[in-house]
């Protein structure tokens, strides 16, 4: 059998991220993997080889690697967007943001008129917190149908609204016993859902993680990923593992024509999900061997609290700015040990959702206890958004060897909401704070949590970096990295807590050929400059895929 032809590709600049050599002159693939980095004259001593020059006006970059996405947001285009900030779809389309209540219900009024009769109107993105005063609720929906269920998607993912007629539909009454179903004075349902318990209740559409598995929900997340240089990505908290959508999700991810790596985390607990951990993580113990190079298994989601700007995080004292009240438990400390053991026994690397400092502290108790129990060598275990993580839990994490996924996102979507209306500004300014965990040693990453915030490595590492509100206050300035350690974190950093760091990352040989087609070079940008790169494409095991437009 012949080997695979040796293809060299000149470029502008390379950019490895390998320290050996950091920059060259073009990259050589053979088959699905590196061959080697160098000069043309290098890597013609290498062989017989053909240059292909597609690339030479280009900047060749490590493929960008997502470490805290959900797969199926690719499928929440098929509803309508009613967020505040501007939304890029995967076709390359532009949406402009809602940026008032009416202008959220003018959008409503138009796709209700393009439906049939009978079919549920779903939107997805509200946030109240950028709308002051009158929360949005069922009176709103009400006015564009009192006929029609309308299920509204709050942009965290951990609320929802809906309509008189999806609560008429579901049978959610004043007698309904479910927390998080609001209610008003009157003691009636006013149509707000906190959290996945409520949110569950409505059966006639879905959130995110309760949605059906969509092959084109994930080809679209998959041509999201490549608009933007990801190669890879995790997609956290798959509740379809243990079930025989798995061999569906493997059909459309081992297709060569499938841009995109992923890791599939299971979604091992809080909110209701997960099964029994101890049998459960047997079974996923298993699978994990039944992975492929484009799709890899193993990996455990656990949920502990809610959402910050949802006032539904735990947060230590003082809580909350406005009452110094406090969120909600999505796992108890007794559900959340048991779980955390049993799949930390099958060897599972482990993320778990943590926004609040409150829900990090048990979070560490837990690895503590457990790694005394049960030693395991390289966890890598994550503390994922790790948003109001203090130093000190920072030095336990490092002592635990532990990881951080930080939602570096939002210092710019609700920045100044943080600082203003939710935790005040000592609390706000050490939100996110990358660099203390970089001094102290935790290995970090950057992510986005598509669909909270767009699926955009590049724009996330420019706002770990520059830490702008919209509003152009610097939030937290002695929390900035540099460039360099922003865009390492959304490489080789996010590969490292996915355990693939030896696959993906940066530009190596025997490395997957994954890598990002630039129109310049990230590492001669200022922070803001990042957003703006162009991604032309990008090439995942030696195949070549361009960015839609």
């Amino acid at each position: 059998m012949n080997s695979p032809e040796n293809i060299i590709y000149p470029a502008k600049t390379v950019r490895t991220l390998d320290p050996a050599r950091p920059t060259a002159e073009a990259i050589m693939v053979r088959g699905s993997r590196i061959r080697a980095v160098g000069s043309l004259s290098e890597l013609q001593a290498y062989g017989p080889s053909h240059i292909d020059d597609r690339y030479a006006d280009s900047v060749i970059f490590p493929g960008m690697v997502e470490a805290h996405a959900h797969a199926n947001s690719g499928g929440m285009w098929e509803n309508t967007y009613i967020g505040f900030h501007p939304r890029k779809d995967p076709a390359g389309k532009v949406w402009p943001g809602c940026t008032s209540i009416d202008e959220v219900l003018e959008r409503l009024r138009e796709a209700d008129a393009k439906l049939e009769a009978g079919e549920v109107l779903s939107a997805w993105g509200l946030d109240p917190i950028f709308f002051p005063g009158d929360r949005l609720d069922k009176r709103h929906l009400d006015s564009v149908s009192t006929t029609r269920p309308i299920f509204v998607s709050h942009q965290s993912g951990h609320l929802a609204t809906v309509n008189s007629a999806m609560l008429t539909h579901e049978g959610i009454d004043r007698n309904c016993p479910v927390e998080g179903v609001v209610k008003g004075g009157d003691g009636e349902p006013n149509g707000e859902l906190q959290e996945p318990p409520a949110m569950a209740l409505i059966t006639s559409a879905s959130s995110l993680l309760g949605s059906p598995f969509n092959a084109t929900a994930l080809r679209n997340f998959a041509a999201d990923a490549c608009n933007h240089g990801v190669t890879t990505s995790a997609d956290l908290g798959n509740p379809y593992i243990m079930t025989d959508v798995l061999e569906e999700h493997r059909s459309v991810i081992d297709d060569e024509a499938f841009p995109l790596r992923l890791s599939l985390f299971h979604l091992g607990g809080g909110m209701g999900a997960g099964g029994e951990p101890t049998t459960t993580a047997q079974k996923l113990s298993e699978l994990a061997t039944t992975g492929s190079d484009k799709m890899h298994l193993g990996g455990v989601k656990l949920f502990l609290d809610g959402s910050i700007q949802g006032f539904t995080a735990r947060l230590q004292s003082p809580g909350y700015l406005p009452d110094d009240d406090n969120g909600v438990w999505l796992s108890s400390p007794e559900e959340f040990y048991t779980a955390f053991r049993a799949y930390h026994s099958a060897g599972a690397t482990i993320h778990v959702h943590c926004n609040g400092d409150e829900a990090t502290e048990l979070y560490l108790d837990t690895v503590e206890q457990v790694l005394q129990e049960v030693p395991l060598w390289d966890h890598r275990h994550t503390v994922t958004h790790s948003q109001l993580t203090t130093p000190a839990q920072y030095r336990r994490m490092k002592a635990l060897g532990m990881c951080a996924n930080i939602f570096s996102n939002h210092i710019w979507y609700w920045g100044d909401q943080h600082r203003d209306l939710i935790l005040g500004p000592d609390r706000a300014e050490r939100m996110d704070a990358a660099a203390t965990a970089l001094r102290i040693g935790v290995p970090i990453s950057l992510h986005c949590d598509t669909p909270v915030t767009p699926l955009d490595a590049l724009a996330t590492a420019s706002y770990a970096a520059e830490r702008a509100t919209p509003s152009g206050k610097i939030l937290g300035r002695h929390e900035r990295i540099g460039v360099p350690e922003a865009l390492d974190a959304v490489t080789l950093g996010a590969a490292y807590m996915l355990k693939l760091d030896h696959l993906v990352g940066s530009l190596e040989a025997g490395k997957f050929a994954d890598f990002a087609i630039l129109d310049r070079d990230p590492y001669e940008c200022k922070p803001a400059e990042l957003r703006d790169i162009t991604v032309h494409g990008s090439v995942v095991a030696g195949r070549h895929f361009p960015a839609a437009g």
